[in-house]
């Protein structure tokens, strides 16, 4: 499968600066701020990374990350999160991860012969601290096997261990990149499979038997071991790191397969979002609804009452917006999106006693951090759900009339804002930049049911009451 522009031949693939990929793989020297060199990617903030339980939930709930890391390595799970911290935001880079991602799950049986479960066996062994045979000298290099073999059990069996992980990864490379498939590989994998095949075509690899190591002469696994471990370390090094992209990559199709999500069109032009048939990933049976913003409807003003939905609809275009962004495929029948460059929610804040920070000055600092991001001139999606509870209605009402109006005057940007105030509705502008929208409830044998289904204009209902009543709140004080 071929997404919309992508260059036709791999010579242009890899020109391309969305090919230069943004992650390498070193425990000890790599950080974000590192990767952020040269990075044009979504930019999240903490307090969002929260709101979407990206990396963190509360109890024993997984988080998304947990839900879609599906890698076999270490490194590959290292590499996953560092992708899911750093979104892109330019179009091409984003399909060309897509490409990946489709062609991996076209052809997931391919993949399954990656040797990624021995890797990490190989990674220890290349950063354990072992005696070795350094020498080249036939005499010299004699002395020390000896030497080894004779007084230092401990270091021989780790060393034979290593040099039989490290034969059976380069002879399952080799078997892997050897197969037909994986030469109409598209995306990002590209430049990985390339640059391992140019690896294993180097002369020490013709080093590495054919068959098992073990019961072989300690003088050739001594001389394996120096290849290994002096000759070409840095070699096998980045080959466990190339396992690691690849393994991260592919845990990101398996995602795909595992929740029958699809892939999102990645669109290009003025900011806009559509879907149909959205649900939030970590629901069970959930109620699918669609999603349609664009720069002649920038505004979503969503009503109903509490339990009917509106935090959820909001969580779920949230993840959904994010997920695309990764290049990830997105619980929806369909989805397409304009990327943006920042992307706020203002879902689940707390106050900061150790800071002085009430909760309506938390609201406050959340939306002049969107005006702030607006104001330099960024694409940006803000998702608010009732803002301005800390405060008394009067001065939340004048408070979101006020943002609700600017809102709508912000091109290139797309807002969601959730609202009890619904005599907001009389004062906002028409329906040219303003959507309406809500959830509701129903009554069955005298209980309120909720069906969780977006409906168009506003919620004018009010069950604070009833939802007390039926609890037997009052039966209690009653008494």
């Amino acid at each position: 499968m071929r997404l919309a522009g992508m260059p036709d031949t791999k010579d242009e693939r890899r020109q391309s600066s969305a090919y230069r990929r943004y992650i390498t793989f070193d425990k000890e020297t790599q950080s974000l701020d590192k990767l952020r060199e040269g990075f044009k990617g979504l930019v999240i903030d903490e307090p969002t990374f929260k709101d979407l339980e990206i990396f963190d939930t509360e109890g024993d709930a997984k988080s998304l990350f947990d839900r879609c890391n599906f890698t076999r390595t270490e490194g590959g799970s290292t590499l996953l999160r560092k992708r899911m911290e750093l979104p892109w935001c330019e179009p091409d880079r984003i399909r060309y991860t897509q490409e990946s991602i489709a062609f991996i799950c076209e052809n997931r049986e391919v993949f399954k012969k990656l040797p990624a479960y021995i890797v990490q066996s190989v990674e220890n062994y290349q950063r354990e601290v072992l005696l070795g045979a350094t020498k080249e000298n036939v005499f010299e290099f004699a002395i020390q096997s000896f030497n080894i073999y004779f007084n230092h059990d401990r270091h021989y069996r780790s060393l034979v261990r290593g040099v039989q992980y490290t034969c059976s990864v380069v002879r399952g490379l080799r078997e892997f990149i050897a197969q037909e498939e994986l030469d109409s590989a598209v995306g990002e994998i590209v430049p990985v499979l390339d640059e391992l095949r140019e690896i294993l075509s180097q002369d020490w690899v013709d080093a590495v038997p054919e068959q098992q190591v073990a019961g072989s002469w300690p003088w050739e696994l001594f001389r394996l071991d120096q290849v290994f471990r002096l000759h070409s370390r840095e070699v096998i090094l980045r080959i466990l790191q190339l396992v690691y992209e690849l393994d991260a990559v592919i845990s990101m199709a398996d995602a795909t397969i595992d929740f029958n999500f699809v892939l999102p069109e990645v669109l290009e032009g003025e900011v806009r979002v559509q879907a149909e048939g959205l649900t939030h990933p970590f629901l069970n049976h959930a109620v699918a609804n669609p999603l349609h913003l664009n720069q002649q409807q920038r505004v979503l003003f969503l009503t109903g009452p509490n339990m009917a939905g509106k935090t959820t609809y909001l969580r779920a275009l949230a993840t959904a917006l994010y997920l695309g962004h990764l290049g990830m495929a997105v619980p929806a029948q369909s989805f397409s999106f304009v990327p943006v460059e920042r992307l706020f929610s203002s879902i689940s804040l707390n106050d900061d006693i150790h800071s002085g920070i009430s909760y309506f000055r938390a609201e406050a600092l959340r939306v002049r951090a969107v005006a702030e991001a607006i104001s330099e001139g960024r694409s940006v999606v803000a998702v608010m759900d009732e803002p301005f509870k800390g405060t008394n209605v009067k001065d939340a009402f004048d408070a979101s009339l006020e943002i609700l109006r600017r809102f709508a005057t912000k091109e290139g940007c797309l807002f969601f804002f959730s609202s009890h105030l619904i005599e907001l509705d009389e004062q906002l502008p028409g329906p040219e930049h303003i959507v309406r929208a809500h959830f509701a409830a129903q009554e069955e044998q005298g209980r309120l049911q909720f069906d969780y289904l977006l409906r168009a204009g506003i919620s004018d209902q009010r069950l604070g009451v009833r939802v007390l009543s039926e609890e037997g709140v009052f039966e209690f004080l009653d008494k």
